[in-house]
């Protein structure tokens, strides 16, 4: 397997993607299966799978970097890296993600759009619980599409095809889905589109280092996370649900897909300066 796997360097990046993925199922497939045929809790199979699945991703990436690529440092070529440096910009784009958010309902709020809902103590722990999930989905998605996606397209294509089909890549990927949910949710393919352009030029901000882009995406999901868990705001229904969000999602909303294009053009902003 270790020789096989040696030759698809000398594949185009489609080519080598899909082996990729084609190993990782191998490994992840038989360990699933189970969970899903003998665990009737909907919410732990989804957190045992995906948990299963971001770890063989974590562990095979750098075994595909050294055998495939005959790279030792893998993470650090794909952006993640462990330094100062990198850590200053997670905080920032954290910042940047949280602050956002937070303007967002703020803005529709002073509108007469949302009003703000009492807090209860349950409010800490929802912050408290929103860390590993805005953590762990920032850090496997930019590392998967930002990180390795990106890294095998830069290989074989120009910078701007692989900004658009890495950009693609990301939305199309969360609408694998039966087909009535890919109709229910399919308002939110705009934002997740300009999500992941966002999240490419965060990155090409800093060298290619996933510090900004990780950040941006924690911030993002924790500050909705708790605003919406934690039941703190209320649509008044003043405007059209496509206004504030279809579903009561900011990306599937003409305001949310304002504010994240206006995040995702200065960011681009930043780069040609």
């Amino acid at each position: 397997m270790k020789l096989n796997l040696a030759h698809i360097v000398e594949y185009p990046a489609p080519i080598r993607i899909i082996t990729f993925l084609l190993c990782l199922l191998a490994v992840w497939l038989p360990i699933a299966i189970p969970i899903y045929l003998f665990i009737n809790d909907a919410n732990l199979v989804t957190i045992l799978t995906m948990g299963l699945l971001a770890i063989a991703f974590f562990i095979f990436l750098p075994r595909w970097g050294k055998i495939v690529h005959q790279e030792s440092h893998t993470y650090r070529r794909v952006g993640l890296e462990f330094s100062r440096k990198n850590g200053v910009e997670l905080l920032r784009g954290l910042a940047i993600g949280l602050i956002s958010i937070q303007l967002l309902f703020l803005t529709q709020a002073a509108l007469g759009w949302l009003e703000w809902q009492p807090g209860n103590s349950s409010v800490v722990r929802f912050i408290l619980e929103a860390i590993p999930t805005a953590f762990g989905t920032a850090l496997a998605e930019e590392l998967f599409f930002r990180g390795w996606i990106y890294d095998e397209l830069e290989r074989d294509y120009k910078s701007e095809v692989v900004l658009w089909v890495s950009a693609f890549i990301f939305p199309i990927s969360h609408f694998i889905k039966p087909i009535p949910e890919i109709i229910r949710t399919s308002p939110q393919f705009l934002g997740l589109l300009l999500l992941a352009l966002l999240c490419i030029w965060a990155k090409r901000c800093f060298r290619g280092r996933l510090g900004l882009s990780m950040g941006i995406h924690a911030g993002l999901i924790w500050g909705w996370y708790v605003v919406n868990v934690g039941k703190l705001i209320k649509y008044t229904g003043n405007v059209p649900i496509w206004v504030t969000g279809v579903n009561d999602n900011p990306l599937a909303g003409v305001m949310g897909l304002s504010f994240l294009a206006i995040l995702a053009f200065w960011m681009r902003g930043k780069i040609q300066r």
